[in-house]
């Protein structure tokens, strides 16, 4: 009797046992009216092998990710929510079908097994009865994964919505027709991490990445970005199971790179900055993408403080009511893990050593966007039933295609969110966390970044972060900024990196518009060596209220008044011989055309005009040519009277008859006329603003082209040379009548005159040079009236005995007898 009760009480026992494992339902698997498949990479397989045979992967021997188990429960709790839920889907439960999805290449199994009806496939003609199994999936979690196994829902439009795969290729629906996702795409977390870097103005970065699709669209994202930014990417490298983290941190350090971008997941993020710690990187500012921004494990981990500062972008942490309590119910069940039982569980799942403590505290990433999708599922199918009032249209037959097109019209509200897609399939609305991770070991928020349809507002509160430079704001620069009044001058391939150089006068830099060039100042304006702006020219020119201008203007009208008091007594001595040896009526053509030439001195003054321009030699030029042309014929008649005359006598009365001397005397002045006439139609001269001897100053001046003067000048040259000859072939003449040695001394002033203007204006250019030429012009004048003229004068006043006929009488008889002698 003992042992039959033993034997029935073991055989109890294990009924018992027996009992338990077989009634208690999957996690992996519930039953419901409608299913929802979904993907989470409980285990995650990093390595790359290459079988010879197509090879499933045993997901339960793989790398444990607690932080994906997590949204795993996540999305049981969310279906089990919904099925408690009176007001969405009344009557209608959810069932779902998961999958540990732990390989890029090697989980085909597990979605062949969703989409397939009682374990067949038909890939043509299949029936909707087939295709009324699965209404939608969730997942994947990562964008290899998605772009692996996406087209095999796409072909049926069965919606696929992932809460993790972020890459902007699955923006296209074209290719992903029933793609939908409820997290940012990279976009949005590459445009926080650029704002990030300008915030705190660095500009030498590196960018390390996963290498695959996710990782090389965030560095295809970030290089866009920049591109019309003071940002440079100074260092980039695809990170993988075999990469070589010393060789990058040698890189890093050579580059001298402080702010190191990690854009990967949280596994990879772990094996880099695990690297980081063993090797001693020190003194570097870390941005974490929100794949592993609120990682668990890596704040806990010895030495993490020395390598610098983490931030990190993060999908702000949603608290879900119950989620908690629903943990500690589940661990409290018991599940059937085994893999020896597999008939009573669709997944090995090897996970009964985790705790609900270890569920709760793990990373909350993704974890909203895993409750979000479940939430647009079930409203989706809400509005293709037709729900309301506590029930719904049980005549309604769901398919995929029709799920998808109530998903793509969602907008409810999730926990006071409110909740759309746009017309790529992304979240329209969401905001961002920008994390600090203290020296408690916490991801403490520091600012936010919410982006809107058509605004975004973005904040950092940088007092919060503990800096490892002594709390200053690091920097990363590939050149330190120039100095005030200096140009970037690139250096390389980087517009970070240059030399400075100083902006010369003329030119200035403004770095707001473009610091790499020395802009010019304009015509009007100047600037000194290492200017930011320019200033105003200052004008000068000589108004006719200058002194110098007035005494030049008086000095004319002075000599106009000899000039007429000397025609004066001319006119009333006309028939004496000190007037008849000095010219007779030639003297009041020269005094005439001497005050004609002041002309030109009163056009030296003010604001220069076209017409100032012409008028300030034109008629010095013109005339005194002619006063030129007089002298010329005189010298030529005094030694023509006294020597030609006697060994030429047909050229003497040839030049008598024909009246020689105003015969040379018009043609000169036609000539001039002519050459003055043609060489300013050609080269007419114009108002000039000089800004070249004076970098501050704008001096008002006429440009008169040499060229348009220089066969002018030839003549009055030539003139001068012939005055020259002549005179110094009737050197030896009577005393009163050699009017050629004052034509002599009067060249000679003239010359001197021209000569001292001709070195002063090669030593000096400023607003006086106008008063110098009028100066020169006035003496010019000067030189004949007080050399030649006023001498006559007085004998004509003072000395009238010298001004009788018996006097020049005298002088010539004593001139003859000389010359026979």
């Amino acid at each position: 009797m003992k042992h039959f009760l033993f034997c029935l009480c073991l055989v109890g026992s294990l009924l018992h046992v027996w009992a338990q494992c077989t009634f208690p339902t999957s996690e992996f698997l519930l039953k419901g009216d409608y299913m929802i498949g979904g993907l989470f990479d409980i285990h995650h397989d990093s390595t790359t092998v290459h079988h010879n045979k197509p090879v499933a992967a045993i997901c339960s021997s793989k790398h444990f990710v607690l932080s994906s188990y997590r949204r795993f429960q996540l999305m049981r709790f969310s279906v089990e929510e919904i099925n408690n839920s009176s007001q969405l889907l009344p009557n209608v439960s959810l069932g779902y079908e998961i999958f540990d999805h732990c390989s890029d290449v090697q989980n085909f199994p597990g979605i062949l097994k969703l989409i397939s009806f009682n374990d067949f496939i038909q890939p043509w003609g299949e029936s909707d009865d087939i295709l009324s199994k699965l209404i939608a999936v969730v997942g994947t979690y990562t964008s290899t994964e998605t772009r692996t196994v996406a087209p095999l829902f796409m072909m049926n439009l069965i919606p696929m919505v992932s809460y993790g795969a972020a890459s902007s290729i699955f923006s296209r629906k074209q290719n992903f027709p029933s793609f939908l996702r409820t997290v940012q795409p990279n976009e949005d977390v590459i445009e926080v991490i650029v704002k990030i870097v300008q915030y705190f103005a660095w500009s030498w970065v590196a960018f390390l990445n996963v290498d695959d699709d996710y990782g090389n669209d965030g560095l295809t994202l970030f290089i866009k970005n920049i591109e019309d930014t003071e940002i440079c990417l100074a260092y980039t490298k695809g990170l993988n199971h075999n990469t070589d983290y010393s060789s990058i941190f040698r890189q890093i350090e050579s580059h001298r790179i402080h702010i190191i971008i990690v854009f990967a997941p949280e596994w990879t993020a772990e094996a880099l900055i695990k690297s980081a710690i063993e090797q001693n990187v020190t003194n570097k500012v870390w941005i974490a993408g929100d794949a592993w921004s609120l990682n668990k494990r890596l704040p806990s981990e010895k030495g993490i403080k020395n390598i610098g500062t983490i931030l990190g972008v993060a999908e702000q942490v949603v608290l879900i009511p119950g989620f908690n309590d629903f943990i500690h119910a589940s661990k409290n069940q018991s599940c059937c893990e085994s893999a020896g039982k597999l008939m009573f569980c669709n997944q090995a799942c090897n996970c009964s050593w985790i705790s609900a403590k270890d569920v709760i505290d793990a990373d909350p990433s993704f974890n909203f966007p895993v409750y979000a999708a479940v939430y647009a599922i079930a409203h989706a199918l809400h509005n293709a039933l037709q729900c309301g009032s506590g029930t719904c249209n049980g005549n309604i037959r769901v398919y995929p295609h029709m799920v998808l097109a109530e998903l793509k019209k969602s907008n409810f509200t999730l926990l006071n969110r409110s909740f759309e897609f746009n017309e790529n399939g992304d979240p329209k609305y969401g905001s961002y966390s920008i994390v600090y991770w203290n020296h408690h070991g916490h991801a403490e928020e520091v600012g936010t970044y919410g982006f809107q349809p058509s605004s975004f507002h973005f904040y950092i509160n940088s007092s919060k972060i503990q800096w490892h430079t002594n709390d200053k704001v690091p920097t990363s620069l590939c050149s330190e900024e120039c100095k005030v009044g200096y140009a970037k001058n690139h250096d390389g391939i980087h517009k970070c990196c240059f030399m400075c150089e100083l902006c010369p006068n003329g030119t200035y830099v403004n770095i707001t518009e473009d610091p790499y060039n020395c802009l010019p100042c304009k015509d009007t304006e100047w600037s000194e060596p290492g200017s930011t702006s320019c200033s105003l020219r200052v004008v000068e020119y000589v108004p006719f209220t200058d002194s110098g201008a007035i005494l030049i203007m008086v000095g004319a009208w002075v000599f106009v008044g000899l000039t007429l008091a000397t025609s004066v007594v001319f006119a009333i001595n006309y028939n004496t011989p000190v007037v008849r040896s000095a010219g007779g009526p030639m003297c009041f053509l020269i005094l005439g055309c001497l005050t004609l030439c002041t002309i030109s001195v009163f056009f030296f003054f003010d604001k220069p005009t076209m017409s100032f321009c012409v008028l300030r030699f034109l008629p010095f030029l013109l005339f005194y040519t002619v006063c030129l042309a007089c002298f010329v014929v005189r010298s030529f008649q005094i030694v023509c009277i006294f020597k030609i005359a006697a060994k030429f006598p047909k050229l003497y009365i040839w030049w008598m008859k024909y009246h020689g001397q105003w015969l040379v005397i018009t043609v000169t002045f036609v000539t001039q006329a002519i050459l003055l006439l043609i060489n300013y139609f050609n080269h007419p001269p114009y108002p000039y603003n000089d800004t070249f001897w004076y970098p501050d100053k704008i001096i008002l001046g006429c440009d008169i082209s040499f060229s348009a003067t220089s066969t002018s000048v030839v003549l009055l040259v030539t003139l001068c040379s012939l005055c020259f000859i002549f005179s110094y072939m009737g050197k030896d003449l009577p005393k009163n009548y050699n009017e050629a040695k004052a034509i002599t001394f009067c060249l000679f002033l003239l010359t001197l005159t021209w000569i001292v203007y001709s070195t002063v204006f090669m030593l000096y250019r400023g607003k006086y040079i106008p008063i110098l030429s009028a100066l020169a012009i006035l003496f010019s004048v000067y030189s004949f009236l007080l050399s030649y003229f006023l001498p006559k004068c007085y004998i004509i006043i003072f000395q009238s005995y010298k001004n009788t006929q018996q006097y020049f009488q005298g002088l010539i008889q004593n001139y003859t007898k000389t010359i026979s002698q």
